[in-house]
C-alpha cells in the first residue's frame, strides 16, 4: 500500500511566540516572580510562531469545557475540510472513491465525532467506513498511517483518508498555575493535516509505500503525559521522565522494526521524528545517535508551529514529500501510555 498525498494545513491566526506569552501571563494574572518564569520556559521551547483559531484576545472568553467543546467544533471542521479536500486534490481522487476515513484528535470530543460532520461536508459515499480516534495524542499521526496500513494490506482496492485536527489552544486552563500548564501554553499550537492512501491493487501511482511499522507501550508510564480531564476539560500532565523512557526503549523498538526488514540504522536515509519538543527531539537523537541535521525538519516544524500533537508529525512528513526512488525513512512519535509508533517508509 501506499501513500498518494500528504496535506497539512494551518489556521489563520499567527503569531510570534512572544505576542501569545504577553497576553498569557497578564490573563493569568501572574506575579513577577512567575511572569518571569513563564517568559523563560515560553523562550526556551524552540518555538518562534504558533498558529491559532481565533485571535489571542478571545481565548479569555472561553467560559468552561462546554463552551472550549463548542469552539472546536465550530473551528475544526472547516479546518479538517480544507486538509481533506487538498489532499485529495492533490491525490487525484474524488470523493466518491474513499472506503475508509480514519479521523483522530485528542482535543474536542462528540458522540457523534466529528468526522460524521466531516463526510457529509466532503460528500463522502454513504457506505464509508469511519475509524474515529479519541485518546492516542501525539503518537496518533504515526498510529493512524500503520492501523490504515494494516486495513489496506488486507482490503487492496480500497482508498482510505486519514485526518488529524488538533486545536489544542483551546484546551487552555486559565486556573491551572502547574509547571506542566506552563509549558504547555508554550509548546502546543493548531492545525490539520490529511492524507490519501491506496491499497496496492489500486493503479495510482503512490509518493511512497509503507514498508512496515511496530507500536510500542512502555510498562509503568501511565501517568507521564496525557490529560486529566473533568469538570474543567483537559489539564495537561507532562513529567520529566519521557527523556528517560526514550533513552531506556527506543533504539531497541527502532532496532526490531529494522532487522524484521533486513535493514539497520545505518539503511534509513530519513528520520521523521514528531517535534514533542526540545527534550523529546534531543532525547531522540541521544538515543539513535543521530548525526547533526537528521532531525533538522522535526526542529523546523516546531520552531515554525509549536507542537501540534497527532498532526505534528505528518506536518514534518510533508516537508519530505519529494525523494529519490528508493529513499528509506523512519517516521515515528511518541504519546500518553507512554506508547510509540514507528513506521518504515521508501519512496518511490
Amino acid at each position: 500500500m501506499g501513500i498518494l498525498s500528504v496535506s497539512p494545513v494551518l489556521p489563520a491566526h499567527r503569531y510570534a511566540q512572544s505576542e501569545i506569552t504577553e497576553p498569557l501571563i497578564e490573563s493569568f494574572g501572574a506575579d513577577d516572580k512567575t511572569a518571569a518564569v513563564i517568559r523563560r520556559i515560553h523562550s526556551a521551547t524552540g518555538v518562534d510562531h504558533r498558529w491559532l483559531v481565533m485571535p489571542i484576545d478571545d481565548y479569555r472568553k472561553i467560559e468552561d469545557f462546554t463552551h472550549a467543546n463548542q469552539l472546536f467544533r465550530e473551528h475544526g471542521l472547516p479546518l479538517a475540510v480544507a486538509a481533506t479536500q487538498k489532499a485529495l486534490d492533490d491525490a487525484g481522487v474524488t470523493a466518491s472513491e474513499v472506503d475508509y476515513l480514519f479521523f483522530t484528535t485528542v482535543t474536542g470530543v462528540g458522540a457523534p465525532s466529528l468526522d460524521v460532520e466531516l463526510a457529509q461536508e466532503m460528500g463522502f459515499r454513504s457506505d464509508v467506513k469511519r475509524i474515529p480516534s479519541f485518546g492516542l495524542g501525539c503518537v496518533a499521526g504515526a498510529a493512524a498511517i500503520a492501523r490504515v496500513a494494516d486495513l489496506l494490506r488486507g482490503d487492496p482496492d480500497a482508498i482510505a483518508v486519514l485526518v488529524s485536527l488538533e486545536l489544542c489552544s483551546l484546551t487552555i486552563q486559565w486556573h491551572d498555575n502547574s509547571m506542566a500548564n506552563i509549558v504547555g501554553t508554550g509548546l502546543f499550537g493548531d492545525g490539520a493535516s490529511a492524507m490519501v492512501l491506496a491499497g496496492e491493487r489500486r493503479s495510482h501511482k503512490p509518493m511512497m509505500s509503507i514498508r512496515g511499522s511496530r507500536s510500542a507501550l512502555y510498562p509503568d508510564s501511565t501517568e507521564t503525559i496525557g490529560w486529566n480531564i473533568g469538570s474543567y476539560g483537559l489539564r495537561l500532565m507532562l513529567t520529566p521522565a519521557v527523556p528517560e523512557l526514550i533513552d531506556r526503549h527506543l533504539a531497541g523498538d527502532v532496532d526490531a522494526l529494522l532487522s524484521a526488514h533486513g535493514l539497520q540504522r545505518g539503511d534509513i536515509d530519513e528520520w521523521i521524528a514528531h517535534p514533542g519538543g526540545p527534550r523529546v527531539l534531543e532525547a531522540f537523537s541521544d538515543a539513535l545517535d543521530l548525526a547533526p541535521g537528521d532531525l533538522a525538519t522535526s526542529w523546523e516544524v516546531l520552531a515554525d508551529t509549536g507542537n501540534l500533537s497527532s498532526s505534528a508529525v505528518l506536518h514534518v512528513l510533508a516537508r519530505h514529500a519529494h525523494h529519490p526512488p528508493g529513499h528509506r525513512g523512519v517516521l515515528f512519535a511518541l504519546g500518553p501510555g507512554v506508547s510509540v509508533e514507528m513506521v518504515l517508509l521508501e519512496w518511490h
